[in-house]
């Protein structure tokens, strides 16, 4: 069992005043955070969790002596065994990384001293109450820069409580953890189990589960959920009028089969179908030619599509990251923050170029282009498609590819 210590204290002073309603005591050790609850008047009920068998023996032996009705004591490996949710839910994890040959989980977060952590912000939310707090203890040895990130990716918002110098120059951190606005705003319309995927230079999208029937009141099973992706502002100041632009443009695209399905937005976010599956040219190097050739024309055709809106979607030159072909084969083109109106539109002369460029790997699957031809092609395209809006220069660039 961990015995209280320095950071034990320092958590313990911040307990005192947080407190109330239901309060999750995770990693309780010698139970003082649980105890310490115990004693707020403000508290209805306490949860005390340790992953140690004896550990939690000792501990309810100890709240049956002093008879705090109000505490429970499981034996769960973090949240694994826990149910409802809480008001406040207090963690000083084990921090130290782990050293070769020694095992005391009461002492180390893992590897690298913050994989434990880690675990627990990204199962915490959905034991949390919207407006509930946690109260996070944490040392400088775990890498404040880690932790900071890792609260950041599972959208949670930290604020420092107290920070304190120890000896051996390491400092205890004390953060304040509240559940961010866009998190709120997911989880009120029904998408949970959310966590970071990938940041671009404007914008950080996470993925997560959708109940679709979160909006009728009926019952729903696990079937009913359907992995999604939310893509939101990384600069607010730089990027809010991207994603505005992308939501509106989606609206419009989504109604000619073009782009993936967007499913509901808030001002600095919007939530879409997540598309499984891989980027182009990944995928061209692990198919056949006939299915290559299905593909390249399905997208010639959405960026025929494009063009006769008008519209530049822009990046279809290098769509590297900007097209994902699923297992059925069907093509879906992402990120549309940049898309606008133009007069000029060359959204297929640029996936021209971009199949130019990539002619050798075409030629792998014996997919020969000729690329001067093609070229030519393309700048009568770009002359017929401004004059009018028929479809014969096309056909003329994909009988290039047939």
């Amino acid at each position: 069992m961990y015995q209280p210590a320095e950071d034990s204290y320092l958590l313990q002073r911040y307990v005192e005043k947080y407190a109330l309603g239901r309060v999750l005591d995770m990693g309780t050790g010698s139970g003082i955070q649980a105890l310490t609850a115990a004693e707020n008047k403000n508290v209805k009920d306490i949860v005390a969790v340790d992953i140690d068998t004896e550990v939690v023996q000792e501990l309810r032996q100890k709240i049956n002596e002093k008879l705090f009705k109000k505490v429970t004591v499981i034996q769960s490996d973090l949240f694994e065994n826990v149910e409802g949710q809480f008001n406040l839910i207090v963690f000083n994890p084990p921090y130290l990384p782990q050293d070769k040959g020694v095992e005391d989980q009461a002492l180390y977060g893992g590897k690298k001293g913050w994989e434990l952590s880690e675990r627990f912000f990204s199962e915490a939310s959905q034991f949390l109450l919207p407006n509930g707090k946690i109260l996070f203890l944490f040392s400088s040895l775990t890498n404040k820069i880690k932790i900071d990130t890792i609260i950041k990716e599972n959208t949670f918002s930290a604020k420092l409580l107290e920070q304190k110098k120890m000896p051996m120059f390491e400092e205890l951190y004390v953060y304040e953890i509240a559940k961010t606005p866009l998190l709120r705003n997911l989880e009120r319309k029904g998408v949970k189990n959310i966590h970071y995927f990938t940041q671009g230079k404007r914008g950080i999208i996470f993925t997560g589960l959708f109940n679709r029937n979160v909006f009728v009141k009926t019952h729903f099973s696990q079937k009913d959920l359907i992995k999604v992706a939310i893509k939101t502002t990384l600069h607010k100041s730089k990027a809010e009028g991207r994603i505005a632009n992308e939501i509106a443009w989606l609206k419009i695209l989504n109604k000619k089969n073009i782009g993936p399905q967007l499913l509901f937005h808030g001002k600095e976010y919007f939530v879409y179908t997540f598309v499984e599956g891989e980027f182009i040219v990944d995928w061209i190097r692990k198919n056949d030619t006939k299915k290559i050739r299905s593909v390249l024309i399905t997208i010639f055709e959405q960026c025929f599509v494009l063009d006769t809106l008008h519209v530049n979607k822009e990046e279809m030159h290098h769509p590297l990251k900007h097209i994902i072909i699923d297992t059925s084969g069907v093509p879906t083109l992402l990120d549309f923050e940049r898309c606008h109106k133009t007069e000029n539109p060359h959204n297929v002369t640029q996936f021209v170029e971009f199949i130019c460029r990539i002619n050798r790997e075409l030629e792998e699957k014996s997919l020969v282009i000729n690329v001067e031809q093609l070229r030519t092609l393309s700048q009568k395209y770009k002359k017929e498609i401004i004059a009018s809006h028929t479809k014969s220069a096309l056909n003329n660039i994909l009988a290039q590819i047939q």
